[in-house]
């Protein structure tokens, strides 16, 4: 039965005039967020040598985005359920633009990273959003369908991404990544607004776990500050780590005893799904440092332009939107403990094989070799896992325990890039010089590498296969390099 506030949800065929505007809807929305996390690391050269800033301002420039989206975006799917999909999105996409602006415009490192936190925000919206309004606006028959266009349309951008950053840089200059945002959220939200229909959960309350969601935010911020400027050993350093370990065990406090936590603690009573994200803490760390240190030492140390730096990350996302549905339907036969462990050791091996690329690298003798092992172990790995998740809990809480995963895995990248640099021993000026970021880019890869093996054994001695008829996720293509896809509650709960 309709909410009486709420008129029936209208199932639009994927097929119809208006199904293809939903699609184009969403796809620019999410473009907005994929595309931005895929081009900035290829422009922080350019933005440290235009702002005079050391590589503290650069692990701050990734940090604050991943640090506001990771603390909200649980809270950016709840807020959509409750007050509208379509409203909330259209918010988080202007939300998003108006913080790009900020970043293209930004006059000191100060700024632009204030701005990156602001576009975090925004992209909290708009990333569960995008995938909730296919969900709560397509007939449930065309609905596996349209989540496929929209992860294949989205992994054409994911593969554009590095490319289309390399040549705004090394062309009109990095504050074009930014400022290339503007004109596509002014095609968004009138689409939007004009073809998109609202739809909510009747169910959901008004109630959100606020305290949960500034507590975890707090935590993350004190951690990983502590991280990046644990070099200095200062009071406020020491004063800032004890703090972020105190306020995340009151996090897990509150959860426990909050009615309707932001985490429920009960969830984790599966033993899979907390493997599984386990695994994925491993994994995604290792993706975040690995990918974060390449374009880095692609151009400061080999000497390649901005253009040529992302172009030479195009083979792993080509070949997860090439395979990676058929990885997810491979192990949906063989079950999901293998993959995830072959995965991550592929990766490993990648990993190690940047070794091989230092000044004056050859792209196909050096760097191929290591992005085309790289790509299948990621092929291997990041369909099963997002399906493995979803299959260990209950099919009504999948959105919940896929929208877990992706905040852990964007709070893996988070801690992994404040980390990184400081077990490689990069000073604050290491980045301007080749000979010093080579030696430590060296000394972190095998930390990469490492991770990776550990999320190996992890995966192999605790993850099991589901049981027959276990739900498998509706996205087969996964493209994102940054995080598990979201996945869209199962169940029709806007009707």
């Amino acid at each position: 039965m309709t909410a009486p506030d709420q008129p029936a949800r209208p199932a639009v065929p994927i097929a119809s005039a208006r199904g293809r505007w939903i699609l184009l809807t969403t796809v620019l929305g999410s473009s907005m967020a994929l595309l931005d996390s895929t081009v900035v690391n290829v422009a922080l050269p350019r933005i440290g040598e235009d702002l005079d800033a050391d590589l503290a301002v650069l692990q701050w420039t990734v940090n604050s985005y991943l640090l506001t989206l990771a603390g909200l975006i649980l809270v950016g799917g709840a807020l959509g359920d409750r007050f509208g999909r379509r409203r909330v999105f259209v918010l988080g996409v202007v939300w998003f633009a108006l913080g790009s602006l900020l970043c293209g415009l930004a006059p000191n490192a100060g700024v632009l990273v204030a701005a990156r936190a602001l576009q975090g925000i925004g992209g909290a919206l708009l990333t569960p959003g995008s995938l909730a309004l296919i969900q709560g606006s397509i007939r449930s028959e065309d609905r596996g369908r349209a989540v496929g266009l929209w992860s294949g349309l989205g992994g054409v951008g994911a593969a554009v991404g590095p490319f289309l950053g390399g040549w705004l840089v090394d062309g009109p200059g990095w504050r074009w990544v930014f400022l290339l945002n503007v004109p596509l959220a002014a095609l968004c939200v009138p689409v939007a607004l004009r073809h998109v229909p609202e739809s909510r959960d009747p169910q959901a309350h008004g109630r959100f776990d606020v305290a949960g969601a500034v507590l975890g935010a707090a935590a993350l911020a004190l951690i990983t500050y502590a991280l990046i400027e644990a070099r200095s050993g200062s009071p406020l350093v020491i004063a800032a780590a004890v703090g972020g370990v105190v306020l995340a065990a009151v996090f897990v406090w509150v959860e426990h005893r909050r009615a309707d936590p932001m985490v429920p603690p009960e969830i984790f009573a599966s033993r899979q799904f907390t493997a599984v994200n386990l695994v994925t803490l491993c994994v995604y760390a290792a993706f975040s440092g690995f990918f974060f240190l390449v374009v880095l030492q692609l151009q400061v140390v080999s000497g390649y332009s901005a253009l040529a730096a992302g172009a030479a990350l195009l083979p792993t996302t080509l070949l997860m939107l090439l395979l990676s549905a058929r990885s997810g339907e491979f192990a949906e036969r063989i079950g999901p403990r293998i993959p995830l462990t072959v995965g991550p050791l592929l990766c490993a091996a990648g990993t190690l094989l940047m070794l091989r690329v230092g000044p004056d690298a050859s792209y196909p003798a050096d760097v191929l070799p290591a992005m085309v092992v790289m790509g299948m172990g990621m092929v291997t790995l990041v369909a099963p896992l997002t399906a493995t998740v979803l299959a260990s809990v209950d099919p009504g809480r999948a959105g919940l325990a896929s929208g877990i995963n992706n905040a852990a895995a964007r709070v893996a990248g988070l801690l992994a890039v404040a980390a990184l640099p400081l077990l490689a021993g990069m000073g604050p000026e290491a980045y301007r010089s080749a000979e010093q970021f080579d030696a430590a880019f060296g000394r972190a890869m095998p930390w990469c590498a490492g991770a990776l093996v550990l999320g190996a054994a992890v995966a192999w001695t605790t993850v099991r296969t589901p049981a027959p008829g276990a739900p498998h996720p509706q996205c087969r293509t996964q493209c994102a390099m940054s995080a598990p896809l979201p996945e869209p509650p199962r169940e029709d709960s806007a009707s």
